[in-house]
């Protein structure tokens, strides 16, 4: 119950988050210090009352993990370490760092280790025991038994070595231990005598992000009726590797708002597309039918265009399916939005719509219509949008008529700056230069790498990063901001909350617009 933050299967991105938060705890505990005038946290507690300020304790296995490669992230991992370390007792603030080995090309620096008076040692190398103790102690060479250990609070002085055994605590005893805190906590607060605790934020590292846990999607799915026209608004993509707000692809009016996927997990990328087509339709009321693109000037409604190739013929196709390779179009039936939807035969008819309408608002000037969303999934497979040395030119004046591939150069260029926004999946980068030239590419402003090669991570991002991703992890990379953030990917979202989500946006459609 007393734990706030548990990472398990980290990722350094996480952790360096978590020391960040606590340098902001550190500095806003010393502006209370000054205010009462304490040195430390007993002559706080004193002049603000004994429960006032809780100690914080930072534990960190396998801390080495941070300072894998001498990068940005481990410098700034090292100073905030370095000022945790220096002045976080005094806050009421500890740091535990556990690790199998201090040895290796980078580590944290000896003048923070210094800082630590208190270490223990069990058996290791004659080289490590000099890190973990003094350059005059080895005696931690000498252990022989299994949990023999060295105790030592004198900054690793020969004089300081306290010779002990590790307690060893069974896995059902331990079990019992945790039963009894718990139990205790619930006493207390039953009885008022504590405050309940928020929910710990809990990380799990190799698992992909669940959308259920999206605060900002459940407070807009709760309310009773649809938001007020807005922007910009936020295509929900995952759970970042921080401790802040979940990854999300922001889509305003404006040149290069355009959002492409790259890499070849299907089933990652088919629920990043599911959350962000989930989280739109959230933020916008449907098209009433019949209503013309110009009369939609209020309640910010939006409609939906899916491109895909057809779902495997077993599937059902009356009702959505609970996994990812029934695709996007599987979604149509679940929200009241309009959603048109095809496959290769369907696709120059689709795409020939939309370069309509964006022409259509680029004369009139209209900037209120609907907000437009074109989804495609698996571009590659759709020969027929493959550049053929023409896309991104305009077709207005020439006398052949425009491929579809021409057409969606349009779309994703003059798109965006009239409410018309592409979001892309191509499973490889090789398949993304068949259908975008440099020029093009240069209207995807906002990207998503799975894990790809170094070089094809370059090529997208200008960065090799891309080439150590794990599964189910993304990066997504704004190029207006020049801003790189790793992130959990959503998974395809659960059929139970499918029908949640279909129940809370459908009580807001009147009867006779269903």
């Amino acid at each position: 119950p007393h734990a706030r933050v548990i990472a398990i299967e980290s990722e350094r991105e996480f952790g360096l988050s978590v020391i960040e938060r606590l340098d902001g705890e550190l500095k806003r505990r010393g502006d209370l210090y000054r205010k009462v005038g304490a040195q430390d946290i007993a002559g706080y507690r004193a002049a603000a009352g004994a429960n006032s300020m809780p100690r914080i304790m930072l534990i960190v296995d396998e801390f080495q993990e941070l300072f894998t490669d001498d990068d940005k992230l481990a410098q700034d991992a090292a100073l905030l370490l370095d000022r945790l370390v220096r002045q976080g007792r005094a806050f009421g603030m500890h740091v535990l760092l556990g690790s199998q080995t201090l040895g290796g090309a980078y580590s944290l620096a000896r003048s923070t280790l210094g800082q630590m008076a208190v270490r223990i040692a069990l058996q290791c190398s004659e080289a490590d025991a000099h890190l973990i103790l003094s350059e005059e102690n080895s005696a931690a060479r000498l252990l022989s038994r299994p949990g023999e250990a060295i105790y030592n609070d004198s900054n690793g002085t020969v004089q300081g070595n306290h010779p002990f055994q590790i307690v060893w605590l069974g896995e059902s005893r331990r079990e019992e231990y945790l039963a009894g805190l718990r139990n205790l906590t619930e006493q207390r607060v039953a009885e008022q005598t504590l405050k309940p605790q928020p929910a710990p934020i809990v990380f799990e590292g190799n698992l992909p992000a669940d959308i259920r846990n999206n605060r900002g999607l459940n407070e807009l799915l709760r309310a009773s009726d649809w938001p007020v026209r807005s922007t910009p608004v936020h295509a929900w993509l995952g759970e970042a590797i921080a401790i802040k707000d979940p990854t999300a692809a922001v889509f305003r009016p404006q040149s290069g708002d355009n959002l492409i996927i790259v890499g070849q997990r299907a089933e990652t990328a088919m629920g990043m597309l599911s959350s962000a087509l989930l989280s739109l339709a959230a933020q916008h009321r449907p098209r009433p039918q019949g209503a013309s693109a110009a009369s939609l000037a209020a309640g910010s409604p939006a409609k939906f265009y899916v491109l895909q190739h057809d779902p495997p013929a077993d599937l059902p196709i009356d009702q959505p399916w609970a996994d990812y390779r029934g695709g996007l179009a599987a979604l149509s039936t679940m929200l009241p939005h309009p959603m048109q939807s095809g496959g290769r035969r369907e696709l120059p008819a689709i795409v020939a719509e939309i370069a309509q309408e964006v022409e259509r608002r680029q004369r009139s000037d209209d900037r209120q219509a609907a907000a437009l969303y074109l989804f495609i999934s698996d571009l590659g497979r759709f020969r027929d949008l493959r550049d053929d040395g023409d896309m991104g030119f305009s077709l207005r004046g020439n006398e052949k008529a425009a491929s579809p591939a021409q057409m969606l150069g349009n779309i994703i260029r003059d798109g965006p700056g009239v409410g018309v926004y592409t979001l892309i999946w191509c499973d490889s980068f090789i398949a993304v230069q068949r259908c975008f030239n440099r020029q093009a590419m240069r209207e995807f402003a906002l990207r998503v790498l799975l894990q790809m090669s170094a070089n094809d991570s370059s090529h997208l991002i200008d960065s090799p990063v891309a080439s150590k991703l794990g599964p189910n992890v993304a990066l997504f990379h704004n190029e207006e901001e020049g801003r790189l953030e790793k992130f959990r990917a959503y998974a395809w979202p659960t059929l139970d909350w499918l029908a949640t989500v279909q129940e809370r946006l459908n009580s807001r459609v009147p009867a006779e617009n269903m």
